[in-house]
């Protein structure tokens, strides 16, 4: 019960955290190690709960969804909305297939995420002041060289506490991309990312879950769902209003007290 009770926090988390550029990847490994949760074995519960949060952008958005896609035959617009995801999506397939057990490895431990949320989160201060002038103000009219470009940019991400929405916003204001239209445009990227990400772990890992495990992921996605509805009907309008900044400030906060308590209780 404790750990399906854990199961349900730690869904929570990813859902407030996945659309936030804070890292939630980075948020459920620092409460792994704080509430000493034993999931599956391979940190295959953080990477599939995601999935669970970006349901949650399919329901918010599934009108938009639904009409890029009955459109795409007649409508150029539709059709680059939908070929700018997919490019944008290749460089983080190809960089996951081929760095998937380093990564798992290696990069998923707290150390990494401390260090990796102060970094991103002095960066995203330094963008936030020196990014150009946007000219990119609908996906629809997103030029196909700057929605690779931003899939470059999300292949940070791979490195846990660098934030993948964090990594491709940041990276789209630096190409002129608008605010909204970045933030939007990381939402929907997210789609085939996670989805990808979410059945190449679960084939990956498959043979060593139980029913338990099963159980545990269920739990994890449901409540990671229905927290991020919130949270993605809610970020575009806390950015225009605030900006990036009171983010980067939380990243600096969190990863250098975790980074100190790791160090101190070592």
């Amino acid at each position: 019960m404790e750990t399906w009770l854990n199961a349900g926090l730690l869904g929570f988390i990813e859902g407030v955290t996945e659309f936030l550029p804070v890292s939630s990847t980075g948020h459920l490994l620092l409460m792994d190690e704080l509430l000493d949760f034993k999931g599956p074995s391979g940190n295959v519960f953080e990477i599939v709960i995601q999935f669970g949060a970006i349901l949650a952008v399919v329901a918010v958005f599934f009108q938009r969804l639904w009409n890029v896609l009955v459109t795409a035959p007649s409508s150029p617009e539709s059709r680059r909305f939908i070929f700018a995801v997919i490019l944008s999506f290749i460089p983080a397939m190809v960089l996951g297939a081929f760095a998937h057990g380093f990564i798992k490895s290696v990069l998923f431990n707290p150390y990494v995420v401390s260090v990796s949320l102060v970094v991103g989160g002095f960066i995203m201060i330094w963008i936030e002041k020196h990014a150009p002038v946007p000219n990119v103000n609908a996906i629809e009219t997103m030029p196909l060289k700057t929605a690779l470009y931003i899939g470059f940019f999300q292949c940070l991400a791979m490195i846990p506490g660098v934030s993948r929405s964090g990594a491709t916003i940041m990276g789209a204001l630096m190409l002129k991309v608008d605010r909204k239209v970045a933030a939007e445009f990381s939402f929907f990227l997210a789609i085939p990312t996670m989805a990808a990400a979410t059945v190449y772990d679960l084939y990956k890992n498959a043979p060593d879950l139980t029913k338990n495990d099963s159980i545990i992921i269920v739990i994890g996605l449901v409540v990671a769902f229905f927290s991020a509805l919130f949270v993605v009907r809610k970020f575009v309008e806390f950015v225009g209003r605030h900006g990036f900044t009171p983010f980067a400030w939380y990243r600096i906060g969190l990863g250098s007290v975790s980074l100190a308590a790791l160090l101190l209780l070592k």
